[in-house]
């Protein structure tokens, strides 16, 4: 589990994230990405829409995009708020096709070490 100040929580600062942030897309999930100033401190959010499929599938989803989240955080250098949205397909794929999804998109959208 993210830390609780790793985590984006209002729907304010998903809306600021969608509206003002870089974006790029693979088959399996969607990274908005917003570079923040102030402190050294990266913040993600997770959301699943119901195109991924029922409630199971959903958490199971969202589960493994914060898990992918948890092993790259560490990687990140500055401060960022990051959304991360299931695509269909999310939760039947593994971790590390998430993590290597996530990966590449992080890279392209911002500093990635």
């Amino acid at each position: 589990m993210l830390p609780s100040q790793a985590r984006l929580t209002s729907s304010r600062s998903f809306k600021t994230v969608y509206g003002r942030g870089r974006s790029g897309a693979t088959d399996l999930i969607v990274v908005y990405v917003l570079p923040r100033s102030g402190k050294q401190q990266i913040r993600f959010g997770f959301t699943a829409g119901k195109k991924v499929g029922g409630a199971v599938q959903r958490n199971r989803a969202k589960r493994l995009m914060r898990e992918a989240a948890k092993s790259l955080i560490e990687r990140i250098s500055g401060s960022y708020d990051i959304i991360v949205i299931a695509r269909r397909g999310t939760a039947a794929a593994s971790l590390s096709c998430i993590r290597a999804d996530m990966e590449k998109l992080l890279k392209r959208l911002m500093s990635f070490g």
